[in-house]
């Protein structure tokens, strides 16, 4: 009957905080094809082999437009927003519009966005090349950001963003998550450990952020 009991709270400490990632997907007519699905089944994945999956809610929006963004968020009430799609040179984010092309967004237009869901969302993940303009503006009004510092392959960015949830998913900091995504990276030898980046609100302390059974 006691370890019964044991069972249930650790149960219940696991369960005490939950948290909710909501995954943006677009990929537009007229551009290049990425492994979107592959990168969400990678992630999912990941978060169930982890010691906290029951404290992780995964959420998919696929074929996102520029209003999905704002429209999921009050839906959903996320504490990670992940966008995967692609990215251009000049740090704009490609969405899709009404008609399968594409509709890029500036970063100050996505920043206006996240300004508005501070009281929610802690951490926003940018999967997209050329994103770390976006992962600097909207630092300005959220807790942390991930973005590309130039161009990111496929494969890198599913082995990056799957690793950085297990790593959420067994209770790792922040600071944590990133460098053994980075190290995944190496450790698969794709050769893109340094294009990601981590950006950070004035004060926030990467060491101390955990967004599962700790500080958020």
């Amino acid at each position: 009957a006691v370890s019964h009991v044991q069972s249930d709270v650790e149960k219940l400490q696991k369960n005490a905080n939950r948290i909710r990632v909501l995954f943006l997907a677009a990929n537009s007519i007229d551009t290049d094809r990425l492994r979107l699905d592959e990168e969400a089944r990678s992630i999912e994945e990941m978060i169930r082999k982890s010691d906290y999956r029951d404290s992780i809610e995964f959420i998919s929006r696929w074929a996102a437009r520029p209003m999905d963004l704002i429209q999921s968020i009050n839906e959903v009430a996320p504490t990670i927003v992940h966008f995967s799609g692609h990215g251009t040179d000049s740090g704009e984010l490609v969405f899709q519009a009404d008609d399968g092309q594409s509709k890029l967004v500036s970063s100050a237009a996505v920043a206006a966005a996240i300004s508005t869901m501070t009281d929610s969302v802690k951490l926003v993940f940018f999967n997209a090349c050329f994103s770390e303009k976006q992962a600097v503006d909207v630092v300005k009004y959220i807790p942390a950001a991930i973005g590309m510092r130039i161009s990111i392959g496929d494969d890198a960015a599913r082995i990056f963003a799957s690793q950085f949830y297990s790593a959420i998913g067994f209770g790792r900091s922040l600071a944590d998550a990133f460098k053994q995504a980075k190290a995944a990276l190496m450790l698969e030898s794709v050769g893109e450990a340094q294009t990601p980046s981590l950006l950070l609100k004035e004060g926030v302390d990467p060491r101390s952020v955990n967004y599962i059974g700790g500080n958020n």
